[in-house]
């Protein structure tokens, strides 16, 4: 990977209204989600991890169950799987993922996003081939051999692991999610994750420094404004001057 994973993200949460964005988005990630692999988080373990990463980032517990309530009903609304990717400030590479129910609308409203950022919208494979779908999982620890064993014991199959400021940073291919956190669980059954996710890991990072850390900031920002962008990958590395 090159360096350790960064869990340095902004949290969107500041106001009530960016706190509304975020329970819909997982609203209709959990709906879609139970909708399509089972209502039943035992059977459905997408939805499983998707139910633990809500409820991690403070989601209301009334906002997940009638997210799957909704599904169990097998009606509601139909939303289609957008992936978007270009170039941002300062030649930072992009990844957006997005659920909508109107392609058209979504495709015009990215755009329309990256056009007044100064950024470029490209075509599918444009940078994906420039990041690894990969599990990421962070907790305190030293001892990174430990880890390691712990994991190929379980045949699990590790990419890398980096140790960065008293924190293991494991990642592994995004299918062995939960046979990497039964691994680490067992082996430690206290373990406290401070990240554990499926995510986009870029294989190089670029460095935004000067005026474009501003522009950077401004086009994540509005990106995460549109109501169907899911989530916002990049490989931009803010480097203050």
């Amino acid at each position: 990977m090159g360096r350790a994973y960064q869990n340095k993200k902004e949290s969107m949460a500041k106001t009530a209204g960016q706190k509304t964005r975020i329970y819909s988005r997982y609203g209709k990630e959990l709906y879609v989600c139970a909708k399509n692999g089972g209502t039943d988080p035992e059977g459905n373990l997408a939805l499983r991890r998707l139910i633990d990463k809500a409820k991690k980032d403070q989601v209301p517990t009334h906002v997940i169950e009638r997210a799957i309530e909704k599904a169990i009903g097998g009606g509601g609304e139909d939303y289609d799987t957008a992936r978007y990717e270009g170039f941002g400030p300062g030649g930072c590479m992009l990844i957006v993922d997005c659920l909508t129910d109107n392609v058209k609308r979504t495709f015009t409203e990215v755009r329309q996003t990256f056009v007044k950022n100064d950024a470029k919208l490209g075509g599918p494979g444009t940078v994906g081939h420039m990041f690894d779908h990969q599990a990421v999982f962070v907790f305190k620890g030293e001892d990174e051999e430990a880890t390691l064993e712990t994991l190929m014991t379980a045949d699990v199959d590790v990419s890398d692991i980096e140790i960065e400021n008293g924190m293991i940073n494991v990642f592994v291919p995004h299918t062995e999610f939960f046979k990497a956190k039964t691994a680490l669980t067992e082996a430690t059954p206290d373990l406290h994750f401070e990240v554990e996710e499926i995510t986009f890991v870029p294989q190089n990072h670029t460095d935004i420094s000067g005026e474009d850390i501003a522009q950077f900031e401004k086009f994540i920002a509005a990106l995460e404004d549109c109501d169907d962008v899911q989530n916002v990958y990049h490989n931009a590395e803010i480097v203050e001057e």
